[in-house]
């Protein structure tokens, strides 16, 4: 066979550009799974797989109150008929319509194993039983009757609904979550009797309310597991405005008292879409690794309800911080995004506000209702044509029976005969021998008066924008009436009521927080000449010892502290570092450069460290003399970088800061000039170059000291003899700050500093 045997006729060859083509074909599969798989329709808040599903159960007639079918025969149809996937992904689909943990008004009434909120999955689709919800039924209100348009299903053979006529808000009822081709929704579930009450708002008082407007009715999501949702107002109304946001979700827990003053936390309520198994063993591996340390067991004693055992280490352990620490390291708080991305009528994606969805659906419901009146119209015609026949039919009866004994064309002859239409005389010939009794035609008059009632009513309705509005708010005020809040008794309805509380987040210190993550130890912070830092635990420790330090260098300063500490560095370039106690290198070893840890600019040295007290005040001095008192809660750092605190210039640099306590300020300078000033010279500032604390001619400060007056000025020399100065006895030194000052008093130590 030759080439061109095997190639097509030349008439059948065409160039394709490549790129072209792909863009055809991933758009056509983009639109695909945006429209057929992942985004519901605005209207009935249904994705095609769903609906489908609910269809397929209504032409098996499993209303509520039938009886159940297999859910394999379910699954069966809905793939022979109207949608041609997997079995399995089907079976999934119609298992979470029947789960309560998963949806907010469950679609499905599931008879069988149908999982459960640990994540066990459900029974193979042969064993479980399935028949519709009132909420299925709901949603499918009038679907006989012209409400929808249907369209040809996948093989041509049937037919199926575009869209359902949805008498349930069931988008913010049920909430909806898929990802698409480039986008993606998730719409956490709502309480339909706030839904009711926010579209009867947009009905009957302001249709041009604005999201924050409805928040007063629709308050946030409504999970079907309850928790605690911990969200401002204002985030709430912005989110619902803009389409976009999250919503931050808690476990709801209680305190239980046991004996001897122990307590124990029990949860009750997990955060919406929560494996409760995974979750008791994500806080059991958090146990196991000691990031607990508050905590001293958990177990699950869940059977019908959720109960969730958390054991405190001990009874003094403060509670509201136990569960802030497992709030921030669990899925006991989550966050459920809302991105209220829907199909605009079955066929363009579009992110939707608040009101845009309800009014969504309000206009789905009003097209509803007027096709619905509309094909009411067009039956109630059609009858009364049929009535006026039979009336004809009965005051000329003989006649008439005459006509369809004798004549070859009784249908002919009756039409000209009485001037009959088609369909009344084809209703005529049609007409039961038992109808021909003596009443008949009183019942048929009554009848023919009551559809032309009827007729008026509807001609009216259709007429009438307001009128139509009313039916629909009187259709919601059924639907609120039908699913409310509380029973008529007070207590809560089993499916109406709201199950997740809106409550505020529970006021616990962050840094108390932070601490319950360490484990509190004591430790001794050492600091060598060279920069090299460690923290070997406990008190006891010979800071002196040689192995503890490289060759050729010694100790800089040390202080004792615990894990749960947060240590301020001070260098000479004025900025001030924070470290955490319990994140510096062991005793073991030399340690290693403080410089690792943070960021110290080159040619700076580190001039004082010491342990960070909230509240706390020092003043800060430089070389030459100037300074500010400055609070300790202004120099945290939260960067490697630090906080510049001191403005200096070269070559000065910062020399001290030492703690605030007294009403008096004593500074001496390395000319060996002692000054006293009170402390209300001093300016508090959070950065700065500050005020002039002492005048020389040379050199610079050498120490600092604040004290009470009443309680004198003391120092100690190098012999460790302490020495103190009652004011009285201070007052050649007294005077302004800038000033130079005096020699000291006899005993001052040569050092030129208050602590020998």
């Amino acid at each position: 066979m030759s080439d061109s045997d095997t190639l097509p006729p030349a008439d059948d060859q065409r160039i394709v550009d490549l790129k072209q083509a792909i863009e055809e074909r991933y758009l056509s599969y983009a639109l695909s799974t945006i429209t057929q798989r992942a985004l519901p329709d605005a209207r009935d808040g249904l994705k095609p797989v769903h609906r489908r599903i609910i269809h397929a159960m209504r032409l098996l007639k499993l209303d509520p109150g039938q009886g159940y079918k297999k859910s394999a025969r379910i699954v069966g149809d809905v793939i022979g008929k109207f949608h041609p996937h997997g079995d399995q992904s089907i079976y999934d689909a119609l298992v979470r319509m029947a789960q309560d943990f998963a949806l907010r008004y469950p679609l499905v009434d599931g008879q069988g194993n149908f999982g459960n909120i640990d994540g066990d999955g459900a029974a193979a689709m042969r064993y479980t039983e399935s028949r519709m919800t009132d909420v299925a039924t709901r949603l499918l209100e009038g679907i006989g009757e012209n409400a929808i348009d249907f369209k040809d299903t996948y093989d041509g053979e049937d037919e199926e609904p575009i869209v359902l006529p949805a008498n349930f808000p069931n988008l913010l009822a049920n909430g909806s979550t898929g990802i698409a081709v480039g986008m993606a929704t998730s719409i956490p579930p709502h309480n339909v009797s706030e839904l009711c009450d926010a579209a009867l708002h947009l009905i009957n008082v302001n249709p041009a309310a604005s999201a924050h407007d409805l928040t007063q009715f629709v308050k946030g999501p409504d999970f079907p597991t309850g928790g605690l949702l911990v969200e401002s107002a204002s985030s709430i109304a912005h989110s619902y405005e803009t389409g976009r946001g999250s919503f931050r979700l808690r476990a709801k827990w209680e305190i239980e008292e046991s004996a001897r003053g122990v307590y124990l936390i029990i949860v009750t309520e997990i955060p919406y879409g929560i494996q409760k198994s995974r979750l008791v063993e994500k806080i059991a591996e958090l146990l196991l690794a000691k990031k607990l340390p508050l905590l001293k067991d958990v177990r699950d004693e869940s059977s019908d309800d959720i109960r969730l055992v958390l054991e405190p280490r001990a009874r003094t352990v403060d509670a509201v911080i136990l569960m802030e620490q497992l709030f921030k390291t669990t899925d006991l708080e989550t966050r459920f995004p809302l991105n209220l991305n829907v199909l605009d009528r079955g066929t363009a994606p579009k992110v939707m506000s608040l009101p845009q969805v309800l009014k969504a659906w309000l206009d789905h419901r009003k097209e509803v209702l007027i096709r619905r009146s509309t094909h009411r119209l067009e039956q109630i015609a059609h009858r009364l044509e049929v009535l006026a026949g039979y009336i004809i039919a009965y005051l000329n009866l003989d006649e008439v029976i005459r006509i369809i004994r004798e004549e070859d064309d009784a249908k002919a002859s009756l039409m000209s005969t009485f001037e009959l239409t088609d369909v009344q005389a084809e209703a005529i010939l049609n007409m039961r021998l038992r109808s021909l009794r003596k009443l008949e035609e009183i019942e048929l008059r009554k009848e023919h008066s009551t559809l032309n009632e009827e007729k008026g009513r509807l001609e009216t309705l259709l007429g009438s924008d307001k009128r139509q509005w009313g039916v629909i708010s009187r259709e919601i005020e059924a639907l609120k009436k039908a699913y409310p809040l509380t029973n008529p008794d007070g207590t809560p309805h089993f499916l109406g009521a709201r199950r997740t509380i809106l409550g505020d987040t529970p006021t616990a210190n962050a840094d108390e927080v932070t601490e319950a993550f360490i484990e509190r130890e004591p430790i001794t912070v050492i600091l060598s000449e060279k920069g090299w830092i460690r923290a070997p635990r406990g008190h006891a420790v010979d800071v002196n010892d040689e192995k503890g330090y490289k060759a050729g260098d010694r100790l800089k300063l040390s202080i004792k502290c615990e894990t749960t500490d947060k240590l301020l560095m001070l260098t000479t370039g004025g900025k001030v570092y924070t470290l955490a106690g319990d994140k510096l290198p062991g005793g073991r070893g030399q340690g290693e450069p403080v410089r690792i840890m943070v960021d110290i600019e080159e040619g700076q040295d580190i001039v004082d460290i010491f342990v960070y007290k909230p509240g706390q005040k020092r003043v800060i001095a430089s070389s030459s003399g100037y300074g500010f008192i400055v609070s300790e809660d202004e120099m945290i750092a939260n960067t490697r970088k630090g906080k510049q605190v001191l403005n200096v210039g070269a070559p000065d640099e910062a020399a001290l800061l030492v703690p605030l306590n007294g009403d008096r300020v004593a500074v001496i300078g390395q000319n060996r000039k002692l000054l006293v000033f009170p402390l209300t010279q001093l300016a508090e500032m959070g950065r700065g170059k500050g005020v002039r604390l002492q005048r020389y001619k040379d050199g610079g400060i050498s120490d600092l000291k604040t004290f009470y007056a009443a309680d004198g000025l003391t120092w100690t020399d190098s012999s460790g003899r302490t020495y103190t100065k009652p004011m009285e006895e201070l007052t050649d030194w007294l005077a302004d700050r800038a000033t130079a000052g005096r020699q000291p008093p006899n005993g001052f130590p040569r050092n030129n500093r208050f602590v020998g």
